[in-house]
């Protein structure tokens, strides 16, 4: 099935207040959405970030053997 849609779409002011890593912003309809994401080091650091810190003190440490995501066997 075709499903054909015309439409005017008129916007004054659009304020958003933030966008996050895996947010849409739609306006309109949409027929297919394609994921993209980019990595980029907009600060401009240069060394890894300082370890975390739990709130009530001492450091997280992270697993280092084996995947961080659990996968499926």
């Amino acid at each position: 099935m075709n499903v054909y849609v015309n439409q005017t779409i008129t916007i004054q002011t659009l304020r958003i207040e933030g966008l996050s890593n895996s947010s849409v912003l739609q306006i309109g309809t949409s027929g297919v959405i394609k994921p993209i994401s980019y990595a980029a080091n907009t600060g401009g650091f240069t060394e890894p970030a300082p370890a975390m810190i739990q709130p009530f003190g001492g450091v997280v440490e992270l697993p280092t053997a084996g995947p961080l995501v659990p996968l499926a066997p």
